[in-house]
């Protein structure tokens, strides 16, 4: 057998390039196996491309083989000729004579995905390499319009990228594969607590029409001022934090088992606002009585006693106002590579900043909810991100709202795997109070007040993968909590829609 001749790829490169991690014999190796037998090719296409080869030149035989290969025509020495006979580099290490040697010296095709996975490996470390001394670079570089901020920002998201192109593409699957993992979901479901494919948000009724939250899904709640938007996000991301269990999965991995590590964008109110609307809610303890200081001896050591036991919840908080969406990206990423990250929710939409200013609004929403989208797909995770509605709600006798409710509502809700509304009607008939001196229009109202009082409704509108309707929650307005509402009627079977 001819020896492959000896070679130091890139002649013409500098030194210090030559330093870089690569294998050339690897290359050589798989090129030959590839132009020995077509076939290797599609056993390892899914892993590296051209780009990864460190040899300019074994990356022009891979480019060539493989369009020839996906034309299902023959690539070999003898058909690979005629492409590459007058290449440079070609002629320096032997001419055509070159594609014989390694076609001649392949190895075997069994061993092919590990010198493609060798090769790809090389390949990051290369770039990783170069990423640091661009970081180095650019950080040395005072320039007006490259802020450190913006730079760190960027930094992450192609360390991000980077690593996520270390998966390689997943293709097609058997039936049998996507069965079992079917089972395998249903599997976990029915022992998980409240049987739920999602993770559950302990309001019994809204997991059995949502099945939980499930992951790579973005879900919108909306509603008006002071219907409690805020309050049910807050009160579904402390259940889920306090359920929270780590431990070995079914598969063998460690991970969450149950609730999950939960992320809270607070764009509106402070951390410490929003941690003293969850001690509220765990202390039973009204807001505005925290806020006073207004307590009694046995509400502050509730108030006390909750704090403790919410020390040790994995609920993390960022109040930055006016965070752009990239930069929220990058800290989520960040969250789930420190902390680990399972549901993430956004208070709210439209207080978030687009990438690049547009004239119309409508346009920067846009960019903002497939931005949500993407992460929720990215990091595997579902997003929860609260809305404003307009004004039109008040403008109508029915004051339930719908989808068209929804501000610049068509990305908005084209986007949205899952839109909520929360209305409560009480709010509205407090504001609908007759005079005292009406005793026949009051006796109505408070009838109707006492049909409404403590009571909210969450409305589906769009459901990606299950079915829309309503669900009714209890409404504590002193401890701003919301709660599962005990019908008589129900008797623990689910409400038929």
């Amino acid at each position: 057998m001819n020896e492959i001749a000896t070679i130091r790829p890139g002649q013409d490169s500098s030194q210090e390039e030559d330093s870089l991690p690569h294998n050339i014999e690897a290359e050589q190796q798989l090129l030959g196996a590839i132009l020995t037998n077509n076939e290797v090719y599609d056993r390892i296409a899914a892993i590296i491309s051209a780009e990864h080869f460190f040899e300019p030149l074994h990356a022009r035989i891979f480019e060539v083989a493989a369009a020839r290969i996906q034309k299902n025509a023959l690539a070999s020495p003898v058909t690979l000729k005629a492409f590459l006979e007058e290449d440079e580099r070609l002629k320096e290490l032997g001419g055509p004579a070159y594609l014989v040697r390694i076609a001649g010296a392949a190895i075997s095709a069994y061993a092919a995905r590990d010198y493609a996975q060798m090769i790809r490996d090389h390949a990051v470390r290369r770039e990783l390499i170069g990423l640091g001394r661009d970081i180095a670079d650019r950080a040395g570089r005072v320039e007006v319009d490259s802020e450190p901020a913006d730079q760190i920002v960027e930094a992450e998201q192609r360390l991000y990228k980077l690593g996520e192109q270390g998966h390689a593409a997943r293709g097609f699957q058997s039936f049998l594969k996507a069965v079992t993992d079917a089972v395998n979901v249903a599997a976990a479901a029915y022992q998980r607590d409240g049987g739920l494919a999602g993770i559950a948000t302990a309001l019994e009724d809204l997991d059995r029409k949502l099945g939980g939250l499930h992951p790579s899904d973005l879900l919108i709640v909306a509603g008006r001022p002071s219907m409690g938007k805020t309050s049910l996000a807050t009160n579904i991301a402390f259940n889920i934090a306090r359920a929270h269990r780590h431990g070995p999965r079914p598969d063998g991995t460690e991970g969450t088992i149950n609730g999950g590590v939960v992320g809270f964008f607070s764009l509106e109110m402070s951390a410490e606002q929003l941690a003293a609307r969850i001690l509220s809610e765990a202390s039973e303890v009204p807001s505005e009585q925290i806020r006073r200081g207004d307590m009694t001896e046995a509400e502050f050591r509730r108030f006390v006693e909750a704090a403790k036991e919410l020390e040790s919840c994995p609920l993390y908080i960022d109040d930055t106002p006016a965070l752009p969406i990239s930069q929220l990206a990058a800290r989520a990423r960040r969250l789930k590579r420190t902390h680990g990250l399972d549901v993430l929710f956004v208070d709210y939409l439209q207080l978030l900043r687009a990438n690049t200013r547009s004239d119309s609004r409508v346009n920067e929403v846009s960019e903002i909810t497939q931005g949500l989208k993407a992460i929720a797909k990215e990091l595997d995770i579902p997003v929860v991100a609260l809305s404003q509605l307009s004004r039109q709600v008040e403008n109508r006798e029915d004051k339930r709202p719908q989808l068209s409710d929804l501000r610049e509502s068509g990305s908005i809700e084209q986007d949205a795997d899952v839109v909520m509304f929360v209305f409560r009607e009480e709010y509205y008939r407090e504001r609908e109070k007759p005079g005292d001196h009406d005793l026949e229009a009051m006796a109505k109202w408070q009838e109707v007040m006492a049909q409404v009082h403590g009571k909210a409704e969450v409305i589906i509108g769009k459901q990606r993968h299950g079915p829309i309707g309503s669900v009714e929650l209890s409404f504590e307005g002193r401890f701003t909590r919301f709660g599962n509402l005990a019908k008589a009627w129900q008797q623990g079977a689910d409400e038929g829609f």
